[in-house]
């Protein structure tokens, strides 16, 4: 017998048995020891399913258990809510600010307390309030990081006056607020002084985040109007927590004589923050310069700055989020750091713990409070001022120094958007006890109403003054040029399009136009790196628009629905041909590109048949997957979607006729023989051409102009060797689909194929 094979087996048996032998001899003789000890036997009565239900009830009260619990329900609950706001064309903000709202007790706590209860404990809200205060502390680093200090140093001119106008005269009317509902809704003990500047500053700030993705999301950042307001949200960002600072001190000191020494302590900590410690991090920063990622070692660094920078504004008495905001200001300026150093804060900062913040806000705010008339008419009122002060100033401003009333009007919408920031005022106001529950809860409402009605405010204003040209247009000619869009997710995948486009129009000289356009998903960019973005996708496509001596306009779009966009543009743009090629990124997961990846890697067609029969079939009756499905739904042009298997020219082209209804592919084939003389070879796989007057007409007017340039293929059984010599397959949108309910065995051995479907 051979034990050698046994012998692992053997020995794990052996130790297990030695060495549990030996645990049991020490127990049983370690009992004997009890006899020395007061030991106290359990006073435990009832069954064992009694005394095990009474431990599961101990451990969901469990602190962790509990905060753990929370963190489930309000990253779901916001989520959700995101989602929903999204799909409503909304900031995903005011989706998490409302998801806190509902979890508290003006919803779930009103209607079903026992539940709310039971999560929302209030001895658990202590734990909840620190986390959130990490994520707070998080986000802001993420904020000050995303403020491009260098290009407000060149725009500062153009923008201070309306970013200065849209923070004073709001503060003003809040003062003057002030004065009406001090004295019914102040907190006992409070001073007017503190209770005023908070309600000011409550009606000056700004959501620069929000109102970055609202820029970025209506294609405004390249353009004057986009830079102003960008500029003045950044002024209006910095001024607003300088100021905010300043508050604090005094509501803490109770005087502003008794802040003097805080506000000096203030102004050492940003000479030193900005003369010591920045200079510092640019010299660190520069050693990663070239490098794609950043060492732990710096990470540790840049984490410490911002512990000790909260920390120090803390002690000071200026709040750790003006620290945490001062830190991540004098991050290196280099976009591409930044954002390196922001991917790796951003999702856990934004997505697990800043949601808890919002519900840790709307425990707070209880709408229930405020439940008579006059409670929501002050509420009005304190809405009507606080729109009043920011989008009116922000406008009438903007008009005075020289911008248009369309401009001057969109600016002051959205430097009215007030989102999270407002909240973060608003609970430090609550949290030093300067905001009674009332006032709390009617600025929370403000905060949600205010940043809602940016988006129907901007489309108002778009309708009013209806422009010729939509901004999401290229400038159109009102002549016969043949027009290709091309949109592409990644930059390769757009020079390859070129190259295609280029193949159908390479003859045409000043009778055609193309445009290349890269929409981007809104969540991967920020308002300091979005040039540089928009000049990493589309390096490629110029580079390669040079090498082909060809003229292209690009077109880029920040978006939080690629696929509606992008059928608008198409729609509203006249195009006559648009291009998009299956892969990744923008197209992850879809069925095509798992199609792509599995048709390039199997050859053998008996495998591919067994796949395709039960065996993991990728397939799933449809030949697209769900997002082309919409772009060919809703397009009203010809689409050609390209599968890519190293496409490099159409020289020699496949075109298989199934059926009457694919002769349109011949005008195609037609092209690519007047624009890049390609040899096209047409396969009449069901014997429909012999007989078809008009289409042997179409072939014969070819060859009159192009003579040996186009043969008809009857052949019934295609060969591997012949589909591996082609450089593209045309074929239509209902024989893609044939091919793949019949299982075709050519899917394994196809060249790259344009497949084209007509409107």
């Amino acid at each position: 017998m051979n034990l050698g094979k046994y012998k692992n087996l053997i020995f794990y048996i052996t130790t297990i048995a030695v060495f549990s032998g030996l645990m049991y001899y020490f127990i049983i003789e370690g009992q004997t020891l009890e006899v020395k000890e007061n030991i106290v036997a359990s006073t435990s009565s009832g069954s064992t399913w009694e005394n095990f239900l009474e431990s599961f009830k101990t451990n969901l009260h469990h602190p962790l258990a509990l905060l753990l619990a929370q963190i489930v329900t309000i990253i779901m609950t916001a989520r959700l809510f995101g989602w929903i706001c999204m799909k409503i064309k909304q900031p995903t903000v005011i989706g998490e600010m409302i998801a806190g709202i509902v979890l508290g007790p003006s919803l779930v706590g009103m209607y079903f307390p026992e539940f709310s209860a039971f999560l929302f404990p209030k001895e658990s809200l202590g734990n909840l309030q620190f986390l959130s205060q990490i994520g707070l502390i998080l986000f802001m680093y993420i904020v000050g990081m995303e403020l491009d200090l260098s290009v407000l140093r060149k725009k500062a001119h153009d923008a201070v006056v309306i970013s200065h106008a849209s923070i004073i005269i709001p503060f003003a009317l809040g003062i003057g607020l002030s004065y009406f509902v001090y004295q019914e809704f102040a907190p006992d003990g409070i001073q007017f002084t503190s209770f005023a500047l908070f309600i000011a500053i409550s009606m000056s700030i700004t959501a620069f985040p929000v109102l970055a993705r609202i820029v970025q999301e209506r294609n405004l950042q390249k353009t004057k109007l986009g830079t102003i307001v960008i500029t003045c949200a950044a002024a209006d960002d910095i001024t607003a927590w300088c100021i905010l600072a300043a508050v604090i001190a005094i509501v803490k000191a109770g005087s502003f004589a008794s802040s003097i020494y805080v506000i000096i302590m203030a102004i050492a900590y940003v000479f030193l923050m900005i003369k010591i410690v920045r200079p510092f991090l640019k010299r660190v920063g520069d050693l990663q310069a070239g490098k794609n990622t950043i060492s732990k070692p710096m990470v540790a660094i840049f984490f410490l700055t911002l512990i000790l920078s909260a920390y120090a504004t803390e002690v000071i008495g200026i709040h750790a989020l003006f620290g945490a905001f001062m830190a991540g200001a004098i991050m290196p300026e280099n976009a591409k750091f930044r954002t390196l150093f922001i991917d790796k804060v951003e999702d856990v900062a934004l997505v697990l713990l800043l949601p808890l913040f919002f519900v840790f806000t709307g425990l707070r705010t209880q709408i229930g409070l405020l439940n008579d008339s006059h409670l929501w008419m002050t509420a009005g009122f304190i809405i009507l001022t606080a729109v009043l002060g920011k989008f009116a100033g922000s406008a009438l401003t903007a008009r005075f120094v020289g911008i248009n009333w369309k401009e001057s009007l969109t600016i002051g919408a959205l430097m009215n958007t007030r989102g999270l920031m407002e909240l973060i005022v608003l609970n430090i106001g609550y949290d030093l006890g300067v905001l009674s529950p009332e006032i709390f809860a009617m600025l929370v409402i403000m905060a949600l109403f205010t940043t809602f009605m940016t988006g129907p405010a901007l489309n108002f204003i778009n309708f009013i003054f209806k422009s010729k040209k939509n901004q999401d247009e290229p400038i159109q000619d009102n002549d016969s040029k043949y027009r290709v869009l091309l949109s592409f997710d990644k930059p390769e995948s757009g020079s390859t399009l070129l190259k295609l486009a280029h193949n159908f129009t390479h003859k045409m000289n000043g009778n055609k136009s193309i445009t290349a356009m890269n929409i981007a998903p809104v969540d991967e960019m920020h308002a300091y790196d979005s040039n540089e973005y928009e000049n990493s996708q589309f390096q490629n496509v110029i580079e390669t628009s040079h090498d082909l001596n060809l003229e292209v306009t690009t077109l880029f779009k920040a978006s939080t629905d690629i696929e509606s966009d992008l059928t608008s543009i198409t729609n509203k743009g006249h195009y006559d041909l648009l291009l998009i090629m299956l892969g990744k990124s923008m197209y992850e997961g879809s069925l095509l590109g798992r199609l792509l990846g599995f048709t390039t890697k199997i050859i053998n067609p008996e495998k591919l048949l067994n796949t395709v029969k039960g065996k993991g079939n990728i397939f799933n009756n449809s030949p697209f997957d769900d997002f082309t499905l919409q772009i060919l739904d809703k397009t009203n042009i010809p689409v050609g979607v390209l599968v890519e298997k190293d496409f490099k020219a159409a020289d020699k082209v496949f075109v298989p006729i199934f059926n009457l209804s694919d002769f349109y592919l011949l005008e195609y084939a037609k092209r690519l023989i007047n624009n890049n003389n390609s040899q096209i070879i047409i396969l009449d796989a069901a014997g429909q051409i012999r007989n078809n007057i008009e289409v042997k007409e179409l072939i014969r007017s070819i060859e009159q102009v192009a003579p040996n340039h186009i043969t008809l293929y009857n052949e019934k059984k295609i060969e591997k060797e012949f589909l591996n010599s082609q450089d593209l397959m045309l074929i239509s949108s209902k024989s893609w689909k044939n091919l793949i309910d019949t299982k075709s065995l050519w899917l394994s051995d196809i060249p790259s194929t344009l497949i084209i479907s007509n409107p």
